[in-house]
């Protein structure tokens, strides 16, 4: 990469599955990132491990545990942030916000309906799914964009063939994710017309094996089928993500703007 910008990368959803695997493999090729992720105190420790993996790589690890959906913890982030921007322009370096990932998958799981209005989603529930796992790409884009960063920025946001298919627990998550991708070909279309060089995508992975899936009732049938469809014969990894988000972001690829792009092993495509 010819770019000689300090270059960054905010990874929304840092500390496990793609979003972890993508903030390993963008410090490998020499991006710094400011991680955000929501982790209990169990969890902290594998944190500080993705953290000492990006400095190993000669990269630096600002990481932040708040949620990333809530407003006033968003600012302070972005705060943060441009307090660690200037102190590397007052050395006489020009950090570029390079990348962003949006890869935050917590939502919920309950069907649409049932006798017992306890176990059927809740209006509360499907308005924090919708927020959290689609809506939030929104306003971190507005609030980056306000803040003068968004120059030749590529913006991914993880999305999966649930945008598509029906399974009982994922119908929170699949309007989420449908949303999502009709946010990402706006933001494509708006950005475009500002001038800044800006794309937006949202990658499709594979059905992979992270926590995510783990959490859905429905989890063993679909790796199952999965094992069966997917033609290249394996689920696809996190590792797997982070690689063709790395690629994605080299020069000359900007022009790649307002797409679903399937990274899978051909496993949305086949019939079998």
């Amino acid at each position: 990469m010819t770019n000689d910008r300090e270059r960054w990368a905010l990874v929304l959803g840092a500390s496990s599955g793609m979003g972890e695997a993508t903030s390993r493999a963008l410090a490998r090729a020499g991006y710094n990132i400011a991680g955000v992720h929501l982790d209990f105190r169990a969890s902290l420790d594998h944190v500080e491990e993705i953290k000492a993996a990006i400095v190993a790589e000669g990269s630096e690890a600002l990481f932040f545990n708040v949620n990333a959906a809530d407003d006033e913890k968003r600012a302070g982030v972005l705060d943060a942030i441009a307090a660690r921007f200037a102190e590397s322009t007052a050395a006489g370096r020009e950090p570029h916000l390079r990348v962003v990932v949006h890869s935050l998958a917590f939502g919920s799981l309950q069907p649409f309906l049932g006798d017992d209005p306890k176990a059927r989603i809740s209006r509360k529930q499907l308005d924090m799914t919708l927020d959290v796992m689609a809506n939030s790409l929104v306003y971190w884009t507005q609030d980056l964009f306000t803040r003068g960063w968004l120059r030749e920025t590529r913006i991914y946001a993880l999305t999966s063939e649930g945008s598509s298919r029906v399974i009982p627990s994922y119908g929170a998550v699949s309007a989420a994710k449908s949303a999502l991708e009709s946010h990402c070909r706006q933001l494509a279309m708006e950005l475009a017309r500002t001038g800044t060089g800006c794309s937006v995508n949202a990658i499709r992975a594979g059905v992979t094996l992270t926590p995510a899936l783990l959490r859905i009732p429905e989890a063993q049938e679909v790796i199952e089928a999965t094992m069966k469809r997917n033609p290249s014969g394996r689920m696809t990894t996190p590792k797997d993500v982070g690689a063709a988000i790395v690629r994605f972001s080299d020069d000359g690829l900007l022009w790649m703007t307002g797409n679903v792009i399937s990274v899978d092993g051909g496993e949305f495509v086949s019939g079998w």
